[in-house]
């Protein structure tokens, strides 16, 4: 991107902290790969955009893209709740990884809340204050609880290493925070610049990541930021891209990638790296909502020919639910779906036979039963 400054470091006495350029300015580029990859990544969200819409009953399949983000954004910052786990219910969940199970339903209600936001008429679009509000709920009652949760920071902080003077990288010194996020909303806003929403988002992201306004959870909510801004803009009808999942495969490269900007001043590189990354998740995520709408035609079908006339339709209202919540048990199906203790026990029991459950506990009582093949397209 010709001329420009990521920004320069100042000396704060016993170190140096990084302070950004503002980027609510006009920006060019000089690679023409940047182009190619901008019209990949926007054609496969326009793709992914348009059968969302057309999948039926498609807010059933929302759940799982939302946990799907959420699962490998918080691995990256050293949870160890892999899918599975974290669609567990909260009595199977072992003790000792309840704490990030926790902090990974904590990630499912902020993204929830942040769309039903987004979703209100007369509210405020994508901003700052709207990331705050979701930062409060991301950091409620799990670790980071003490680290002023909603509220921007007040104090330095820094990443990597144990302290300022090992520290990888150290954001703005506190009293510029304000300023900076300020101008990063005017960015997001100005419709003046005449910069693609794609690339406005790319920079946007590696700005925020930059700033570090929060004491905790900036990495989760700078990549939360990402989906809620496409959906804010249009872009996304549904929250159906899971892009931390790139992140997280590739994840020296997202580090490097970032640092790289600041320590050459070159952000081209970067938003090749984005760009990239939108285009692979956005295909994906196509590629899935139809293997996704192939198995449950196979399940109906399964349905209709195995089971009896008289538990069809109980049990067709039961597989649409189980694709928000595809790990369960007895007493969960009776709460699903308006049923019997017996009848539900039966039900899983054709469900058994027919290979839509697996059942993984072994247990005569209190069983779990899992919609294996539908996790694993996830999983894939």
């Amino acid at each position: 991107m010709s001329k420009f400054h990521a920004g320069k470091h100042i000396d704060q006495n016993e170190y140096k902290s990084f302070s950004p350029s503002k980027v609510n300015v006009p920006f060019e580029w000089s690679d023409k790969r940047i182009d190619l990859l901008l019209a990949d990544a926007m054609r496969y969200l326009g793709e992914l955009n348009a059968y969302s819409k057309l999948v039926p009953d498609v807010e059933y399949f929302i759940k799982m893209h939302i946990a799907k983000e959420a699962t490998s954004s918080s691995i990256i910052e050293g949870t160890n709740t892999n899918l599975d786990e974290a669609l567990t219910p909260v009595l199977e969940v072992d003790p000792e990884k309840r704490n990030d199970w926790d902090e990974v339903q904590n990630y499912i209600k902020s993204i929830n809340f942040a769309i039903e936001e987004l979703s209100k008429s007369g509210r405020p679009p994508f901003s700052v204050r709207l990331l705050k509000d979701t930062h409060k709920i991301l950091l409620d009652g799990v670790r980071g609880f003490s680290k002023l949760p909603g509220e921007i920071r007040i104090s330095q902080n820094w990443i990597g290493g144990h302290s300022l003077k090992d520290a990888v990288y150290i954001p703005p010194h506190y009293t510029e925070v304000s300023e900076l996020l300020s101008d990063l909303d005017k960015f997001w806003h100005n419709r003046d610049l005449n910069v693609p929403d794609l690339i406005k988002i790319a920079i946007g992201h590696y700005q925020f990541e930059t700033i570090h306004p929060f004491l905790d959870g900036n990495g989760r909510i700078g990549r939360l930021a990402i989906v809620l801004h496409l959906v804010s803009l249009g872009i996304l009808q549904k929250p159906t891209l899971y892009i931390s999942e790139f992140f997280e495969k590739n994840r020296t490269n997202y580090y490097d990638s970032l640092s790289h900007v600041r320590s050459n001043h070159d952000i081209e590189q970067w938003l090749r790296f984005f760009l990239n990354g939108i285009a692979e998740t956005a295909k994906k995520a196509r590629e899935n909502l139809e293997k996704i709408i192939d198995l449950r035609k196979k399940y109906e079908s399964l349905i209709e020919s195995g089971m009896g006339i008289k538990r069809q339709k109980l049990a067709k209202e039961l597989l649409k639910k189980l694709f928000s919540n595809p790990i369960v048990t007895i007493n969960d199906i009776t709460g699903m779906v308006p049923m019997t203790f017996p009848t539900a026990n039966a039900i899983a029991k054709d469900f058994e036979n027919l290979k839509i459950f697996t059942e993984k506990t072994g247990r005569k009582k209190d069983r779990v039963f899992y919609l294996r093949e539908y996790i694993d397209i996830f999983n894939s």
